[in-house]
């Protein structure tokens, strides 16, 4: 198997967000076109409502750096029209806040997260990822390794983190999968939302009383949070710090598994790690659908009137294909790319505050698996492992291996 290696044949239908892979790690052919002829265009997105949809690299980064496109896309009541008024964002979820507001939060968060701290965990990383491996060597038959590898290294990681007992992760991410799925109703959405921000309001209450070493504990004592507002930050973390590492240890597997001279490459220099963990990302791009912002007022972008209220979807993984940033086959793996800036974890004021933690994660587990596991490899078709198509964050929802 290839990256090239086609699952399904999707057309794209003009004045529609592109919908259907051909590649299993490649966004939909769709985007390549609109790169080239149409990289700023009026679509009619699938759940219904109207926007721009922006493919290249230059005008996605734009976008998500300028002050005039706002992260708060909530409507009054779903369907609203672009005139409407906004909602204020949920407490907490300053993923979704502009200003001072989203500030505030950010520069809470900045220390928890510094390249530095992240580096020091390093060696608690490894530990984590060396016990999981020597579970897993025990096992018989082939096993799912996103259930059995890819997905405790980084809950287990982000429990330590923020003082959340590893032994609710079932809980925990039942929810966070609902708060995912693309069909979830709004209903459904509301009570996954509501059960992570009581779990966590809980928790924060003990740690008030009793404070331990870790990062809620950290925001409960500072006093600078409502109870809501700590809720609220603390589901996302514990959401984002798990969901999204976990897919791309999973697909960065398969990805490599599926591109057996990179593969080989990498076991010959281990030194190309740190490139190939930075390709794998720009690669794959995970946030699949990309990042949705609002016109906060008209703003004209490359020639086009973008009016205030309009929404904008910015998507990463076609500007991560683009080949004015990335020259050399940007639709190929190729772990000995000269780095540059892509946008796997976003870009601007709300560029991912956990991509360091990300990066030692997938450095530590891909390392150790491929020594751990030489002749790892699938243990059926690629074409029968179950992508996440239905879901915000792409990956697999499953992925037997054996060796």
């Amino acid at each position: 198997m290839t990256g090239n290696q086609p699952t399904t044949s999707t057309r794209h239908t003009p004045g529609t967000q592109p919908m259907g892979r051909t590649c299993p790690f490649s966004p939909p052919e769709g985007y390549r076109t609109l790169r080239e002829e149409d990289p700023i265009t009026p679509v009619t997105f699938p759940d219904g409502a109207k926007g721009w949809l922006v493919s290249r690299y230059a005008d996605v980064r734009t976008v998500l750096a300028d002050p005039r496109f706002g992260a708060n896309r909530r409507r009054v009541r779903p369907g609203d029209a672009a005139d409407a008024p906004l909602a204020p964002p949920p407490p907490g979820m300053f993923i979704m806040m502009d200003g001072p507001e989203h500030t505030r939060f950010r520069r809470l968060l900045t220390g928890q997260f510094t390249v530095r701290r992240m580096q020091k965990l390093a060696p608690a990383v490894e530990q984590i990822v060396a016990e999981q491996l020597e579970a897993m060597a025990g096992a018989e038959g082939p096993v799912d390794l996103l259930q059995a590898f890819a997905l405790p290294i980084p809950s287990l990681v982000i429990c330590e983190l923020l003082g959340v007992p590893y032994e609710d992760r079932e809980e925990f991410q039942e929810n966070s999968g609902m708060l995912l799925r693309l069909e979830a109703s709004r209903d459904e959405v509301t009570q996954a939302q509501a059960a992570m921000n009581e779990y966590i309001h809980q928790l924060a209450v003990a740690k008030r009383a009793h404070p331990t070493d870790d990062l809620l504990s950290g925001l409960v004592q500072s006093e600078q949070l409502t109870d809501e507002e700590l809720a609220g930050v603390g589901s996302l973390l514990l959401l984002a710090g798990h969901e999204t590492t976990a897919n791309m240890i999973a697909l960065g597997t398969m990805c490599l598994l599926g591109n057996p001279e990179q593969l080989a490459a990498l076991r010959s220099d281990p030194a190309l790690m740190d490139g190939a963990v930075e390709e794998l990302l720009r690669y794959l791009t995970i946030i699949q659908y990309g990042l949705r912002r609002v016109a906060l007022e008209d703003v004209e972008l490359d020639g086009h009137r973008i009016e205030a209220g309009a929404t904008v979807l910015a998507s990463l993984s076609s500007g991560n294909r683009d080949a004015t940033q990335f020259p050399d086959r940007p639709d190929a793996l190729d772990i000995h790319r000269p780095y540059r800036t892509h946008l796997a974890f976003g870009h601007g004021v709300h560029q991912c505050i956990g991509q360091q933690l990300a990066r030692v994660e997938m450095k530590a587990a891909l390392s150790a698996l491929f020594d751990r596991f030489p002749t790892l490899r699938l243990a059926v078709p690629a074409d029968q492992v179950p992508m996440r198509d239905d879901m915000l964050i792409y990956g697999v929802h499953e992925l037997p291996v054996t060796w």
